[in-house]
């Protein structure tokens, strides 16, 4: 049996039937030329026929009751798991379009995992338009990151679009890293070990996590330096009780364009990213007639995976920074977001790499505690929306001789925080993710479409007028 880390069992801790902690991702295929009538349900019996599941889709909750979860959460290997339970085959109803697909995936969104089984569903569904299909896949937060996650997905696919005999994602084994320890053993000697070790290094960790604590109380009494601190966001729309219906929608984006902004403006791509949420959200608010004086604030993940980790598990830090949804003025709100964020990386890379993990769980304990405790949505947020960016694969993939047209990233939410946007790069394209509350944001697919305008509206103002690039038709999965 292998230990959960702290983290991972949080995942696990704070889930409830309002609130289920798994994230899916969603990737659209082109059937290959010539392809049979039957080739997926020809390729999602061979899918089953796999004799080998690997780790971590072999691995389930070894206590999967509520007190189990809590007490003793640890994994142990699953001898007789069922892969027609796990891989499901299903059809879109004609005509097969977008919103067809997106109501599909938020319902399978919306149902949460079994656990006791392996903590993970893969779905096959036929019947896009245009000759197309797609696959979309779930896993438990606890089991996996966004970065671990596309990773896992991604060992599957290759860049040769004539490659046949190709092993589904749960047949892959992860390539462990050089000099990688093995798993903690869930043993009591073994937990005693490992306690004594993390007392110590704690305590030569604490003056460090001090110091970054105390600078963030500063920034509390002094917002004028710059650097946004939890709890400093206003409550609004998206700050609420959440029910455990989900909706979902998507964009999609050359990078180019958003690389041109980021050249033109001095901004990084993370800071265009976050301008584009931020003008959504501010326009999504005042037609709620919702939008708070002071300026929204995003949680931001941010990788502290090595490069060359094929690890599953959570590994990931995190930041805090203003959306200036406050400013009227777009040039101003950009200029604020850049400033913002500047400061959020200056305080995060402050802190040696050793010390990330601890400070990750200061950060996020104030916002796990609103969630066991029930407070959440009760009161003032620890921040208001999370925005992450996960780096994908950029060369065209193929499974099966099928082609990867685009994958999207499906987020988990929380009670005071509605809505996850979550972006996801691919073969020279930018796809947003936006996962809400169906009955807390009922018009949520609006903001899928406000990010479109915002961008055009941002190419405008900055862009000299030759340089502006031919307006690309986005995704409308926004609609959905």
């Amino acid at each position: 049996m292998k230990r959960l880390g702290t983290l991972d069992a949080s995942w696990l801790a704070v889930e409830s039937e309002d609130t289920p902690m798994h994230v899916g991702n969603m990737q659209i295929f082109s059937l290959p030329e010539g392809a049979p009538d039957t080739f997926l349900r020809d390729m999602v019996i061979s899918m089953k026929e796999t004799g080998d599941v690997a780790q971590p889709w072999c691995s389930k909750l070894a206590w999967p009751g509520v007190l189990g979860r809590l007490l003793a959460p640890s994994w142990k290997v699953d001898k007789n798991l069922d892969l027609d339970y796990h891989v499901r085959h299903s059809a879109l109803p004609n005509p097969g379009g977008e919103r067809e697909l997106g109501i599909l995936v938020s319902r399978l969104h919306s149902n949460p995992l079994d656990f006791a089984r392996p903590l993970w569903e893969c779905h096959v569904i036929e019947g896009l338009e245009n000759n197309r299909f797609a696959l979309y896949t779930k896993m438990h937060h606890s089991m996996i990151d966004g970065i671990s996650g596309v990773r896992l997905l991604q060992r599957v696919l290759s860049t040769d679009p004539n490659e046949r005999g190709m092993l589904p994602p749960w047949a892959v084994r992860p390539v462990r890293r050089r000099g990688a320890k093995g798993d903690s053993e869930a043993s009591i000697p073994a937990a005693v070990s490992q306690a004594l070790d993390a007392l110590k290094w704690q305590a030569d960790m604490a003056p460090t996590l001090w110091r970054a604590g105390n600078r963030l109380v500063h920034s509390v009494r002094h917002p004028e330096d710059g650097l946004t601190a939890p709890f400093t966001g206003p409550i609004s729309k998206i700050n609420h009780r959440v029910t455990g219906q989900r909706r979902f929608a998507t964009q999609h984006y050359q990078l180019d364009r958003l690389k041109e902004l980021t050249r033109v403006s001095g901004a990084s791509l993370n800071d265009i990213v976050l301008y584009l949420c931020g003008t959504a959200l501010r326009r999504f608010l005042l037609e709620q007639d919702d939008l708070p004086d002071s300026s929204l604030t995003a949680g931001i993940p941010v990788n502290i995976r090595a490069a060359d980790d094929q690890g599953t598990g959570t590994r990931i830090s995190f930041m805090i920074a203003s959306l200036a949804t406050n400013e009227a003025d777009p040039l101003s709100r950009l200029q604020s977001i850049k400033s913002s964020t500047r400061r959020a990386k200056e305080h995060l890379q402050k802190l040696p790499k050793s010390a990330l993990n601890q400070y990750t769980m200061l950060l996020m304990s104030p916002y796990i505690l609103q969630l066991m405790s029930g407070l959440g949505g009760r009161m003032r947020p620890v921040f208001n929306v999370t925005i992450s960016n996960v780096p994908g694969p950029q060369a065209t993939l193929y499974y099966e001789g099928a082609k990867l047209e685009a994958m999207y990233p499906v987020s988990l939410i929380a009670h005071g925080g509605a809505l996850n946007i979550t972006c996801l790069s691919y073969a020279g394209s930018l796809n947003f993710g936006f996962t809400g509350c169906r009955d807390t944001l009922p018009s949520m697919q609006k903001l899928a479409v406000y990010t479109g305008e915002a961008l055009d509206e941002l190419e405008a103002l900055i862009l000299p007028p030759k340089a502006k690039p031919k307006k690309t038709q986005a995704s409308k999965n926004g609609k959905a």
